[in-house]
């Protein structure tokens, strides 16, 4: 069975290679979400001959509007595949939503994919078209050879990760329209490489109110840059090296990774003319968060660390902070079935022996295992090439990571 199946996969190369392309020419940008029908309905052209359950779901506008207001207008579709029956179910999901194609292109323009040297080029190629191309890959060469599965490959292709995940993966996980025993995430995370979870977060947005006056008498104003200069320092000095010294047991892909961060000012907003005394000034805090870590615990430091300041040395202040936006950290054991079941497959079909790391950005895989399913991101395409110009995706990698699907599956099915 495997090695008729590692056949099949190796016969639909052609397929792989046509298909890629096609979907990486629809541009389908996010913000503000663009051609995501053409993509759908593209797809559902390619398996409605397969013999295969095909659902589209239009997320409804009042969910997209909760999010993301400004882009209401652009519809949000979710394309669930099914094939098989019962239990257990295997999810693969992928999102085809890519971000603006920006400037720097050299080899072919962002959605004119073209192929050089076994590398296929064009935005979305490794974020995450090449994934996608695998997971069809996988189900095609499945039903070509009339395999009859004891359960269920449930394939989900979503939107918006990009922004977030809220009206992709969230919306089918929150609603429960899926509920699957195991979880592949197709996202680039390269060939060797298991990320197991993601770091958490959480965004602060800080705000001092102060007093406006004439910039020729500034002590009859509070001005408030200097205020939020005071707090800032503070915090650099020290709230950031206590956070700082929090180390992860888990292993990252580059060593600070495993530090617990905090990043100050991305964002300063306020003041309104030279010759004014500011009475409002704002800077946001970024703070990814360990899997060690509570995030309840975070937000309450950082709150009352700068209560504390305030206190201290800013008393004529109004200071708010509001958090902006948070997202747990999650993490799929190590020595779970699904990690060791992926490993083994990654062996078999590379002779690779794959790390399993924690991604320091979010994934969308952090949705399924919030709910307590084993879920792991593995997916083709170098995440260092990701949102670059002249991204691209190594065509091989494609291939071989959907070997790697069909001997998992094979493994989690019990069927060699």
């Amino acid at each position: 069975m495997r090695e008729k199946l590692l056949q099949s996969i190796e016969r639909n190369k052609d397929f792989t290679l046509n298909f890629l392309t096609k979907i990486i020419e629809i541009p389908t940008i996010t913000p503000p979400g663009q051609n995501y029908k053409d993509f759908i309905d593209y797809v559902v052209s390619i398996v409605k001959d397969w013999n295969v359950s095909i659902q589209v779901i239009e997320v409804p506008k009042d969910y997209v509007k909760k999010y993301f207001p400004e882009y209401v207008n652009y519809p949000r579709y979710i394309l669930l595949i099914r094939y098989g029956k019962g239990k257990p179910i295997l999810h693969l999901n992928g999102h085809y939503d890519v971000v603006p194609p920006g400037h720097g292109w050299t080899i072919t323009e962002p959605f004119k994919p073209k192929v050089v040297n076994n590398r296929v080029y064009g935005r979305g190629s490794t974020d995450m078209k090449g994934g996608i191309a695998s997971i069809m890959l996988l189900l095609k060469s499945i039903i070509d050879l009339g395999i009859e599965l004891p359960g269920t490959i449930e394939i989900s292709l979503t939107p918006d990760e990009e922004i977030g995940g809220e009206t992709g993966v969230g919306y089918i996980v929150e609603n429960e329209i899926v509920k699957p025993n195991y979880v592949i995430v197709a996202e680039p995370s390269g060939i060797n490489n298991i990320w197991i979870g993601n770091k958490g977060l959480v965004w602060f947005l800080i705000e001092i109110y102060g007093k406006e006056a004439h910039g020729s008498t500034p002590w009859r104003g509070l001005n408030a840059f200097e205020a939020m200069v005071k707090l800032a320092y503070r915090i650099m000095n020290e709230l950031k090296p206590k956070i700082e010294s929090r180390i992860s047991k888990y292993e990252y892909e580059v060593l600070e990774g495993k530090k617990a961060t905090i990043n100050i000012g991305g964002e300063v907003k306020g003041g309104v003319k030279t010759n004014v005394v500011p009475g409002y000034y704002a800077f946001t805090i970024d703070r990814r968060v360990l899997p060690e870590e509570n995030i309840e615990n975070v937000k309450k430091e950082i709150i009352e660390f700068i209560e504390k300041v305030r206190n201290e040395e800013l008393k004529d202040f109004r200071i708010e902070t509001k958090i902006m936006a948070e997202s747990q950290p999650v993490v799929t054991e190590p020595k779970s079935e699904l990690v060791m079941k992926c490993k083994e497959a990654i062996k078999e079909v590379m002779n690779i022996e794959a790390k399993t790391t924690v991604c320091i950005g979010g994934l969308d895989t952090r949705y399924y295992q919030a709910k307590g399913i084993q879920a792991i991101t593995y997916g083709p395409g170098n995440p260092e090439v990701a949102h670059m110009a002249d991204e691209y995706v190594e065509l091989n990698d494609v291939i071989n990571v959907a070997k790697v699907y069909g001997v998992l599956i094979l493994k989690l099915f019990k069927m060699i």
